[in-house]
């Protein structure tokens, strides 16, 4: 019996090990997140499959939330995987707003540090939208101080949340919001997100299947960096 545990463990070791390193490597280094709804278009469509840097801020113990180092932080325009500070489930996000920022929101208009965050006209996305995602709506980049432009969309239809604040970001937080911000559940909904809760930055799209047709590829949309 002896003779035959050792065995299997001699054929089976190896492979035993490659999982063990593979799954530490998801839970510290880099991993990635299939994006179930529309809550970042037009950025990240359902079906994009995105690359996670999670060396971006820091190491973080395998398999646990505990930092071992810290070297950077979120910066505006970054766009985060984390927990829910509500229920821990698993979302992606875009930082707004950093510890010490004061923020609120007028009419749908972003306001930090008591000035209007500037927003300019942006093309139609060349990717259509979900089917439940197309009343009119109005396509926009957004000018986050200190941080690149990204698209934003607005659905006049039905505003969420747009009249609130102003807030002040408490230290080693942020206030994350859906890049789609009629049809996001985020900071507005469950708070600011701590440093710790922070997973890593998503980096680019690895790969995009289209749900509405047949889980379709969309080439287009391979390799393409965020």
């Amino acid at each position: 019996m002896l003779t035959a545990v050792r065995r299997f463990l001699r054929g089976w070791l190896p492979t035993f090990v490659m999982i063990g390193v593979l799954f530490a490597v998801r839970s510290s280094l880099a991993d990635w997140y299939d994006i179930p709804s529309g809550s970042m278009q037009p950025t990240i469509l359902a079906g994009d499959r995105v690359a996670v840097n999670k060396l971006a801020y820091g190491l973080k113990v395998p398999f646990t939330r505990c930092q071992a180092a810290a070297w950077a932080a979120p910066q505006r325009g970054d766009i985060v995987t984390f927990g829910s500070p509500v229920d821990g489930e698993r979302l992606i996000k875009r930082v707004v707003a950093i510890g010490g920022d004061q923020v609120a929101m007028r009419d749908g208009q972003l306001w930090l540090n008591g000035a209007a965050v500037l927003y300019t006209p942006n093309a139609p996305p060349a990717y259509p939208l979900q089917p439940a995602e197309r009343p009119p709506h109005r396509w926009l980049r957004e000018h986050l101080p200190g941080g690149p432009a990204h698209p934003v969309m607005a659905s006049d239809a039905r505003p969420h949340l747009r009249d609130w604040g102003p807030v002040r970001v408490p230290a080693a937080h942020v206030l994350v919001l859906g890049d789609n911000r009629d049809n996001s559940a985020d900071g507005r909904v469950f708070g600011f997100v701590p440093y710790a809760r922070l997973d890593g930055r998503a980096e680019g799209i690895a790969l995009s299947l289209d749900r509405d047709r047949g889980w379709r590829p969309r080439w287009g949309r391979f390799g393409r960096g965020l």
